[in-house]
């Protein structure tokens, strides 16, 4: 966290930068900026999900999964592993269970 910053990355977002060991390699001017980006967007899906399960979806675990397989379409938005931790991001904010991701699911950024 930089002097102005007040921002403090969340440790499951941090574990999708760490290495085998823990440690974080990636500088970390670029892990907050990532941070701030996928806990933004995570925010500005709570509404879009809500209307999608009072309108259209089957349930709440089929919003997140649709949610994930857009977030997952074009790799240069969002990697797997940042696509996975928006959704969980976003069942944590809604209070519904997160399904199973697939391959996201505890996987790490490749640097």
């Amino acid at each position: 966290m930089s002097e102005g910053n007040q921002l403090t990355v969340a440790p499951s977002f941090a574990a999708l930068y760490a290495d085998r060991s823990g440690r974080v390699r990636t500088p970390l001017a670029e892990v907050l900026a990532r941070y701030e980006f996928c806990e933004d967007l995570a925010s500005h899906l709570v509404e879009q999900a809500q209307i999608l399960y009072h309108r259209e979806a089957p349930s709440e675990s089929g919003v997140l999964q649709g949610m994930h397989a857009a977030l997952r379409v074009d790799d240069t938005l969002l990697s797997a592993a940042e696509a996975g931790w928006v959704v969980q991001r976003l069942a944590e904010l809604l209070e519904w269970k997160c399904p199973a991701l697939g391959e996201a699911e505890g996987g790490s950024v490749q640097g």
